[in-house]
């Protein structure tokens, strides 16, 4: 059993490892869809309120609520599979939570991009650094996901991908992680 966890700040590249793993066959659970739901069931839009509930729920059932609320999807699909990728960690305490519940198979993955290639991805998916859908610029995203704790959560991970080269290239090394571990991609 292998849960693999995806850390990144906004544009890195974490959706595309999570799309590279569902082509291979990965379950992935994200965490982003437990916030949309939450959005849901409190009537409200998640495509403009999903940064709020986000805060809403640490802030209601702690720092570790959403990865809490994980946790069963990802028990429910190692029934299955024997690896899962985690998309969307936020905070070193969701970390904590990962590592409690799965010991040393839980990988932490660190996808990381500078700051000017993750404006123009989001530039080019029509989520410019000026706003995105919520009204946020990609400074204002960096600034509440590193105040969830994803700069603590960054330097916890066990290993880091750099996407700094073509769509292409990350792609790959996303696929020997997931064939043959973290061994294959420190090389």
């Amino acid at each position: 059993m292998t849960v693999i966890g995806i850390v990144g700040l906004p544009g890195s590249g974490k959706s595309e490892a999570a799309n590279v793993a569902a082509d291979m066959g990965v379950p992935v659970v994200t965490m982003g869809d437990v916030i949309r739901q939450e959005c849901r069931d409190r009537g409200l839009d998640p495509a403009t309120e999903h940064g709020r509930i986000a805060q809403a729920l640490r802030e209601e059932n702690g720092s570790g609520a959403i990865a809490e609320r994980s946790l069963p999807l990802i028990e429910n699909e190692l029934t299955e599979s024997d690896t899962v990728l985690v998309d969307g960690i936020r905070s070193d305490v969701e970390v904590e939570a990962f590592r409690d519940s799965f010991g040393e198979s839980f990988l932490l993955v660190e996808v990381d991009a500078p700051f000017e290639l993750r404006a123009e991805r989001l530039d080019l998916r029509g989520r410019d650094d000026m706003n995105d859908e919520s009204g946020e610029s990609l400074t204002d995203r960096d600034e509440r996901e590193l105040g969830f704790g994803m700069g603590k959560a960054i330097e916890m991970a066990d290993v880091t991908i750099e996407n700094t080269e073509t769509l292409a290239a990350f792609q790959r090394k996303v696929r020997t992680l997931l064939r043959e571990g973290q061994e294959a991609i420190e090389r």
